[in-house]
């Protein structure tokens, strides 16, 4: 029986069996993709790369360096681990991407005009025996846009409350908000939304207003590791009700004595400008010889009909204020001053009490002020000086009553005896008379 062969398949000559020369066959290029992916990412290799954080729109740089290296061929991946460069040639057509340096121990690649979408995992291969890969990652950080402040209220009233609100616009990561009044920093409250990667932080800010926050900047700050010194800011306006100031203009210090003049100056200032200003006299009418001229008061001749209290009145669109000053006229010769005298703010509410509308002082000022102290100090040494002169009477006479010389008649016509046998011979009477005897006090 005739044995038949046939022709193998199989065979590496002829045919479409074999592989190309200098290509590797399909199962080997399988293993090594496989043997690929699982390479180790990590600590104890002879690779080293830094993790990259950049604000968008501006240049990454990514480096793959060699600690010790063999000559073996290094590679750069982006996240879809396609191929940037292979040693200094680059095959991805992006010319964003430009090498910066090439050599047996580094490779690294600058990459322009950064979007979000570069975000991601940047792999850096090393072809050695078995091969190492290790990653880099991409942080892409986005500023906040649009920062601006809406206020409630453009104007606002003194102790009214009003509302602001700062919004901070598409930024990465999400923004804090921090609110200043002037120098000083005031809390807020934050809420934060999202929108696909992207977050608006939203802060409100509540604030009382009074008069001294009028023109003062309030400042919306954010902080970002985008962006640096970011903030705007609104300036507040404020409306509040006059302060009013009485002023003596004549006489500058001292008395108002009868006889003499008097002018006094009434100062308002609010917001808006006070519209109005009168004078008038508290609980009386005020006198026919007194000339009011606007904010001014003029009395030309003084006398005790003028005393009392007179009122300075101004208002605007908020509110009414006013300041007393309370006349008292003193004779022609009077040298020192009582209390009574001087002018007065009275505040027509307790918010005005809050912003220090009330003032008391004498006329005169300072002056007045010490030639009343005077009085006072010399009236308590007088009181001192009349307190210890009783005293001293006092005394004087208890001493009086209790020491002093006395005479009686039992010695007398003793002064000229020899001797005191002889003086109670001589003495008038003798020991016979002495129930005759009397005792006087001089």
């Amino acid at each position: 029986m005739a044995s038949r062969t046939e022709p193998s398949g199989c065979s590496g000559r002829g045919g479409g069996g074999g592989a190309a020369p200098g290509i590797l066959p399909l199962p080997l290029l399988l293993l090594l993709l496989a043997a690929a992916a699982l390479i180790p990412r990590g600590g104890g290799q002879n690779l080293v790369t830094e993790d990259v954080t950049v604000v968008e729109g501006e240049v990454a740089t990514i480096s793959c360096r060699v600690k010790n290296s063999d000559d073996s061929v290094i590679q750069l991946l982006n996240p879809n681990r396609q191929t940037i460069y292979f040693k200094d040639f680059r095959p991805l057509k992006d010319s964003r991407f430009q090498l910066v340096n090439f050599s047996n121990s580094e490779l690294r690649v600058s990459l322009t005009n950064v979007s979000i979408s570069d975000e991601g995992r940047y792999f850096c291969q090393l072809y050695t025996d078995p091969p190492q890969e290790i990653y880099t990652t991409m942080t892409v950080l986005v500023p906040p846009r649009n920062l601006m402040i809406d206020i409630q209220k453009d104007i606002a009233t003194e102790g009214e409350e009003i509302e602001l609100n700062c919004t901070a616009m598409a930024s990465r990561p999400a923004t804090t908000i921090r609110w200043f009044k002037g120098n000083k920093e005031l809390p807020g409250k934050s809420e934060v939304e999202q929108w696909s990667d992207m977050f608006t932080v939203t802060s409100q800010l509540l604030l009382t207003v009074g008069r001294e926050d009028d023109g003062v900047p309030v400042i919306c700050l954010v902080d970002h590791p985008a962006v640096k010194d970011l903030q705007t800011q609104r300036y507040l306006e404020v409306m509040y009700k006059p302060q009013v100031r009485v002023l003596q203009n004549y006489p500058l210090q001292g008395l108002t004595r009868e006889g003499e003049p008097l002018e006094l100056t009434c100062t308002a200032f609010g917001k808006p400008q006070p519209t109005e200003v009168k004078w008038l006299r508290v609980d009386d009418e005020m006198p026919q010889h007194v000339v009011v001229s606007g904010s001014n008061l003029l009395i030309n001749n003084l006398n005790k009909t003028d005393n009392g209290t007179y009122r300075c009145e101004a208002s605007n669109a908020v509110g009414k204020s006013s300041a007393d000053y309370m006349l008292f006229v003193y004779d022609t010769t009077a040298t020192t001053e009582p209390a009574v005298h001087g002018f007065t703010q009275l505040p027509n509410s307790a918010e005005e009490l809050d912003y220090g509308d009330l003032s008391d002082s004498r006329a005169g000022d300072e002056g007045s002020i010490r030639a009343v102290d005077h009085a006072v100090i010399g009236g308590v040494v007088a009181v001192v000086v009349f307190a210890m002169l009783c005293l001293l009477i006092i005394l004087g006479r208890y001493f009086a009553r209790h020491k002093g010389t006395y005479f009686t008649h039992e010695a007398k016509g003793a002064d000229d005896a020899a001797d005191a046998d002889t003086a109670i011979i001589n003495a008038e009477g003798g020991q016979n008379n002495s129930e005759e005897k009397k005792e006087y006090f001089i």
